[in-house]
Formats: structure tokens, C-alpha cells, sequence
């Protein structure tokens, strides 16, 4: 019973410290410059892949969505989020040959803007990056599906860090 007793006063005490401190999860704020209403616009695509501008802007607006916040039309917002794909390239990262990758990884660099009604600038994130690996199959097409699917994988986690970098108070 004493154990339990004792076991309970650690945990209490231990959260009162996080809370003192001012802990708080990634992400957890608010929008900068007290936002409440962001439009967020398709991402303009400077590369070579087809359709990742929608991917990935559908994957930020997941996130901002899954955290509450209030994604609206234009003529709704308190400010707009827009950008641009600036890369997405992929490299062999272990081979069977000189000439033939076993397994590929697929890096996306993107830049994002946040502007106020007045158009001001409020918050810019750039070279946010990420990568994933895939599998180099011999078939070209099931190597294209590959790369689609961690292209996919990558764009959910781009979106994760564009959201933690826009909500981080420090």
C-alpha cells in the first residue's frame, strides 16, 4: 500500500514539474500573430513530379485540420499559407552494380509563406526537407509505384514539420 502511495506522489510531483516548466508536446501552440482562419493555397510544383503539389498540400491541410484549426476559403481567413515545391530528387543509396540501384531515396525541399490580410509576412519557412527510401524493382513501373508510395509517406511527415514549425512559440 505505502508503494502505491509513494508511487502516486512521484508521478503527481513529477507533472506539476512538466507543467511548471512550461513543457508542452511539439505543435501544441497557436498560430503565429494570433491567427485564428488560414487559407491554405495548392503549392506551386518547380519539379519534374507530377501531382505531389496536391499530395502534399492535401497532407497539410490534413494536419491542420487534425489539430483543429480552422482552414477556410480565401474570403474567410485571417491569413493565407502559401508555397512553393523547390526540389524533389532521388538518389541510389546502395547499388548492385555501377549502373543498377537496389534502393533509392526520394528528398523534397519545400518553402512556405505566411501572409496577413494586409499581405505582410508574418512567418516564412524554408528548406523544409525530408526523405524517404524506396525499393528499385527490375519492372519501371512497379519501381514508379515505389517511389509514388514513399513520396506519399514523405508528404505526411513534410506536413507534420510544416505545422510544428508554424504552431513552435519559442
Amino acid at each position: 500500500m505505502i508503494k502505491i502511495r509513494l508511487l502516486i506522489l512521484i508521478t503527481a510531483v513529477g507533472g506539476l514539474l512538466l507543467y511548471s516548466c512550461g513543457y508542452k508536446f511539439a505543435g501544441s501552440g497557436e498560430l503565429p500573430s494570433s491567427v485564428k482562419r488560414v487559407s491554405i493555397s495548392v503549392l506551386e510544383n518547380k519539379t519534374a513530379e507530377s501531382g505531389i503539389e496536391n499530395i502534399i498540400t492535401n497532407d497539410i491541410i490534413y494536419e491542420f485540420n487534425r489539430h483543429g484549426k480552422n482552414v477556410v476559403r480565401k474570403d474567410e481567413a485571417d491569413a493565407f499559407l502559401t508555397g512553393v515545391i523547390d526540389t524533389a530528387t532521388d538518389v541510389a543509396i546502395s547499388r548492385s552494380s555501377t549502373i543498377a540501384s537496389l534502393e533509392r531515396r526520394v528528398v523534397i525541399n519545400i518553402s512556405l509563406k505566411l501572409k496577413g490580410k494586409d499581405g505582410n509576412i508574418i512567418w516564412t519557412g524554408s528548406n523544409i526537407t525530408d526523405d524517404q527510401a524506396f525499393t528499385v524493382l527490375t519492372d519501371k513501373i512497379a519501381t514508379e509505384n515505389e517511389m509514388r508510395k514513399a513520396i506519399e509517406i514523405l508528404s505526411k511527415r513534410l506536413a507534420e514539420k510544416v505545422y510544428n514549425k508554424l504552431t513552435d512559440n519559442f
